[in-house]
């Protein structure tokens, strides 16, 4: 079956750096777009960035725009997320997910993607 398994929260201080990683298995990476979304206590779920099948076409929220890099190596089925200059309003839980669609095209809602992971907290301090 399809798994995506988030790595690489934690705790970091404003200011910091962080690199999740989502490794899929369980379907054929290399056709999927992929995306990131996170949920902060008491909020909704919203995006953070996606990216299309071969990594030509990316997205970002405008609150991680310039911070955040999305990225992706389909040999080894993974979608990363570079995150720097991290604030205190960053900290959630951030969840990768999948979306079955036309090549090249991303897409910045929730119910378009298919497959999620588990999720891996994010924590920034002051």
């Amino acid at each position: 079956q399809v798994q995506l398994v988030e790595s690489g929260g934690g705790l970091v201080q404003a200011g910091g750096s962080l690199r999740l990683s989502c490794a899929a298995s369980g379907l054929t990476f290399n056709r999927y777009a992929m995306g990131w979304f996170r949920q902060a206590p008491g909020k909704e779920r919203e995006f953070v960035s996606a990216i299309s099948w071969s990594g030509d076409n990316t997205a970002y929220a405008d609150s991680v725009k310039g911070r955040f890099t999305i990225s992706r190596d389909n040999p080894k089925n993974t979608v990363y997320l570079e995150m720097n200059s991290l604030k205190l309003e960053d900290t959630a839980v951030y969840y990768c997910a999948s979306s079955w669609r036309p090549r090249g095209t991303i897409t910045n809602s929730p119910t378009e993607y298919n497959y999620w992971g588990q999720g891996t907290q994010v924590t920034v301090s002051s």
